[in-house]
């Protein structure tokens, strides 16, 4: 006699990968699809802030163009490569961001936590880049 769970452990005892590689195939095309669009979003900042656009592309120099527009100091991109600072430092550059932009230090909160939607919003809203936020410090 079949129990309720007894099918599905029969089914899954002849494959235990089922599924499996429909499911990754669905969060690579998810997460790729995410990562263009982040990558579009944080271009047209740039370009709103009147940086260049492809500077988004280049890892590392994309940090320096950013402490560019909301105007920290070169070095705060050493603060990034050490661990736990550098969550501190990237919390700091969104709030400097948001205010950059004109927004609040919650949407800064927002840009760090959901980056993926408050960075469209930033790029794709009626926010205009106000100047560097952390030079009037």
């Amino acid at each position: 006699m079949i129990s309720n769970l007894g099918f599905f452990s029969l089914l899954f005892q002849q494959d235990p990968n089922f599924g499996s590689d429909g499911v990754s195939l669905l969060t690579s095309i998810f997460s790729f699809i995410v990562a263009v669009v982040s990558l579009v979003a944080m271009w047209k900042v740039f370009v709103k802030a009147g940086k260049p656009g492809w500077a988004v592309l280049i890892p590392i120099y994309n940090v320096y163009v950013l402490l560019e527009i909301v105007g920290r100091p070169w070095w705060w991109l050493l603060l990034m490569l050490i661990p736990l600072v550098n969550f501190v430092i990237a919390i700091i550059l969104m709030i400097d961001l948001a205010k950059s932009f004109g927004k609040g230090a919650g949407f800064g909160v927002g840009l760090f936590f959901l980056n993926f939607i408050f960075m469209l919003i930033l790029a794709f809203g009626d926010a205009q880049y106000a100047g560097p936020s952390a030079a009037a410090m």
